[in-house]
C-alpha cells in the first residue's frame, strides 16, 4: 500500500475477536487486541490512516442465541460496551471510526429475505428461515441499528473525542434511481425508492424521524423514535460513508398481498436494470449494468437533500469495467 501511494486503509473490527462472548462483562480477548495493534501500528508506521469500522455484520453468536442480536434492545448496550473497549485500547491512534456497514444491509438481508445471517424472514418468502416476519421485524432491527449507532457516537463524542482527536460516522449503501419511463406514476416511483432506501437512514440521522411516505404507507409497523431518541439520533456523524454499485430503473407497482407484505417491496416499486429502450448502461456484469454516473447523482442528493454531509467514499464497485462509459 505504501508503495502505491495509498494513504488510507479501511478495515473492520470483528467484535467476536474482540469479546468471543459478545458482552465486556464477560471478558475480552487480548489476543484480539494484540492482533488489531499490530496492524495499526504497521500501518500508521508507513504513514497510512486507519479508517475502522466497529460493525460489519459479525454479531457474536451468542448473543443472537440469547436475545436474538438486533431484535432486541438489548443489543444497544452490548455494542456500546464493546464499542468503548475499542475507543480505549486503539483510539490513540485511529482518528477515523464507522459505527456500522450499510445499515440497511442488516434489516433486509438478515431479516426481510433470510439470504444472510441470523437468516430470518416470513415462511412463505423462504422456507429455510427458521423463523421471522419479513413485514416487521426488518424495520424492528433498523430502528435498534440507528439507535445502537448514535449511542456509540454520543459515548465517542462525551468521553473520548476531545482527548483522541478523531471523528466518527457511519457507511450507508447507496443506489441511484431512474424512472422505467417518464410516466407520472414511475417518476413518484423513483422518489419512494429513494425514501425506502435512503431516506428509512438519512432522514432519522438529519431530521430525527422516518420519511413521511414511510410512515403513510407502513403505519404501526414503522417504530417511532422518542423525543429523547430523536434527540440521539439526528446529527450523530461527523461524516457519512457512501458505498455505491448500481444505479436501477424503478417501476411502480400496486401495494402487495396483505398477507405477504415484507420491507423489500413496501415501497410500492420494481427495480431493473432493463426498460423498454435496453440495458441502463454499456457495463454489463451478468446480470447487472453498473452505470458510474450514479454516484455523482447520489452524491448530489446527499448534498442537496441531507445538509450537504461530509462524505467519503467507502466502497464504489466494478471500476475497473466502466472506463469507457466514463470517457
Amino acid at each position: 500500500m505504501k508503495e502505491i501511494g495509498v494513504d488510507a486503509y479501511r478495515f473492520s473490527v470483528a467484535w467476536s475477536r474482540i469479546i468471543p462472548r459478545g458482552k465486556a462483562s464477560r471478558g475480552v480477548n487480548e489476543e484480539g487486541i494484540g492482533y488489531y495493534n499490530n496492524l495499526i501500528n504497521g500501518l500508521v508506521s508507513k504513514g497510512i490512516k486507519p479508517f475502522v469500522t466497529l460493525f460489519h455484520w459479525d454479531l457474536p453468536q451468542t448473543l443472537q442465541d440469547e436475545y436474538e442480536g438486533f431484535l432486541d434492545h438489548q443489543i444497544i448496550e452490548d455494542f456500546k460496551s464493546y464499542a468503548e473497549i475499542c475507543f480505549q485500547r486503539f483510539g490513540d491512534r485511529v482518528k477515523n471510526w464507522i459505527t456500522i456497514n450499510q445499515p440497511y444491509t442488516i434489516p433486509t438481508r438478515g431479516y426481510a429475505t433470510g439470504t444472510d445471517a441470523p437468516g430470518r424472514c416470513s415462511a412463505w418468502l423462504n422456507k429455510n428461515c427458521y423463523e421471522g416476519d419479513s413485514a416487521t421485524e426488518p424495520y424492528i432491527v433498523a430502528h435498534h441499528v440507528l439507535l445502537a449507532h448514535a449511542t456509540v457516537v454520543n459515548l465517542y463524542r462525551q468521553k473520548y473525542q476531545l482527548i483522541q482527536a478523531g471523528e466518527i460516522g457511519i457507511t450507508m449503501i447507496t443506489r441511484w434511481f431512474l424512472p422505467y419511463n417518464n410516466s407520472d406514476e414511475n417518476l413518484k416511483a423513483v422518489e419512494r425508492a429513494k425514501e425506502f432506501f435512503h431516506g428509512w437512514f438519512m432522514d432519522p440521522l438529519t431530521k430525527g424521524h422516518y420519511p413521511l411516505i414511510m410512515k403513510q404507507i407502513l403505519k404501526e409497523r414503522l417504530p417511532r423514535f422518542t423525543t429523547i431518541e430523536a434527540l440521539l439520533v439526528k446529527g450523530s456523524y461527523d461524516f457519512i460513508g457512501v458505498n455505491y454499485y448500481m444505479t436501477q430503473f424503478a417501476k411502480a407497482v400496486p401495494p402487495a398481498n396483505p398477507n405477504k407484505l415484507s420491507v423489500m417491496t413496501d415501497s410500492q416499486v420494481d427495480l431493473s436494470y432493463v426498460n423498454e429502450d435496453g440495458p441502463i448502461s454499456r457495463c454489463p456484469f451478468g446480470d447487472v449494468y453498473y452505470r458510474p454516473r450514479g454516484i455523482l447523482d447520489v452524491l448530489e442528493y446527499f448534498k442537496t437533500n441531507y445538509g450537504n454531509p461530509k462524505v467519503y467514499i467507502t466502497e464504489n464497485g466494478k471500476y475497473v469495467m466502466i472506463v469507457e462509459e466514463l470517457f
